[in-house]
């Protein structure tokens, strides 16, 4: 049974720091917003073991909103740009966030925020919550359709349950919505190969990509940490892009994709308080998204520790720095 835990002003956890929740700056003009980590699916390839089956989560989250928007406006002002896309993603599904329409609304609220996304494998996608996603100004949803065989869609979502008919409906009420849909399949090697092109048919029948490309092939990847399916071994990149052109001419479509083809740009990053190889001092608010993980406050900061004994929230501990890319903290614990 996995904890959940309720991030809130009263918490005092920062809402930066975490891969797990909150935002995550890279140095461009879009905002990463996490405000939840749970996920209805158990995708077989799923680079952070999400879902009912994950077998190394000990912890799921949830960021009040108030909280996340609070955060949110901070962030935009120390950016200082006002091209800003704010592109609501997890480590699971956005759209298992009971606030997901109240959440859009108060995005579309900051002036400086331009474009508002999403991405999703769909399994929560109605036509009521697409009416009211449309209304509070969604501009795009990504969605993730790997397979046109329901079959094969249930097998590669570890879930038994998929209702492909369901999601593909959803697709089309999205397309001739004025969100924009954008199919974004993972290709694994060996598994879905012969439909990346059906995908690719099916994204341009529907209308998909009114003002961004209308599909987006995704590299199967082996992440450390993630779900690996048995016998795939993930393809070379040179491979990958080979394909893609070949495509590219075949169906007259864009698949290399860029960062500038989604008006994504490099900005001035938020500022790092803390460097790698640096020894700080953590308060213990909470326990960690993985097993052997806690989570700890410093210099506002959320930091992943790894390797500390148990102790009660509150408590302080010095830890070694060991990530610091991206405003994203891992550090050791240091045993005196």
């Amino acid at each position: 049974m996995r904890a959940v835990l309720r991030i809130t002003r009263e918490t005092g956890i920062p809402l930066m720091g975490s891969v797990a929740f909150g935002l995550i700056d890279r140095g461009t003009n879009l905002i990463q917003v996490r405000p939840i980590s749970t996920c209805a699916f158990s995708c077989i390839f799923c680079s952070t073991d999400a879902g009912p089956k994950s077998r190394t989560r000990q912890t799921e989250y949830v960021v009040e909103l108030d909280y996340l928007m609070e955060w949110f406006v901070a962030v935009v002002e120390e950016k200082g740009v006002n091209d800003v896309e704010a592109h609501i993603d997890t480590v699971g599904d956005p759209f298992t966030y009971p606030q997901i329409v109240e959440l859009v609304e108060r995005l579309r609220e900051v002036p400086e925020v331009k474009v508002i996304s999403s991405q999703t494998h769909g399994p929560l996608l109605t036509e009521e919550l697409i009416s009211r996603l449309e209304r509070a100004g969604m501009d795009r949803i990504n969605l993730s359709i790997d397979s046109l065989n329901e079959e094969k869609a249930r097998y590669l979502s570890g879930s038994p349950w998929l209702k492909l008919e369901r999601i593909l409906r959803a697709a089309k009420l999205i397309a001739e919505s004025s969100i924009d849909l954008l199919i974004a399949p993972v290709w694994v090697p060996g598994v879905n190969d012969e439909d990346m092109p059906q995908l690719i048919e099916f994204a341009l029948k529907i209308g998909a990509g009114k003002r961004w490309p209308p599909i987006g092939i995704q590299k199967y990847e082996a992440y450390r940490g993630g779900r690996r399916p048995r016998g795939v071994r993930p393809m070379s990149w040179s491979r990958f892009y080979s394909r893609l052109r070949e495509w590219e001419d075949e169906y007259g479509v864009k698949l290399v994709l860029r960062p500038e083809d989604f008006g994504i740009r490099k900005v001035r990053p938020i500022r790092r308080p803390m460097r790698k190889g640096e020894v700080v001092t953590v308060k213990l608010v909470g326990l960690g998204w993985r097993r052997g993980e806690i989570l700890g406050s410093a210099r506002g900061r959320v930091v992943t520790v790894l390797d500390a004994p148990f102790l009660p929230e509150g408590s302080e501990l010095r830890v070694r720095v060991i990530r610091d890319r991206d405003n994203i903290y891992y550090a050791r614990f240091m045993a005196s």
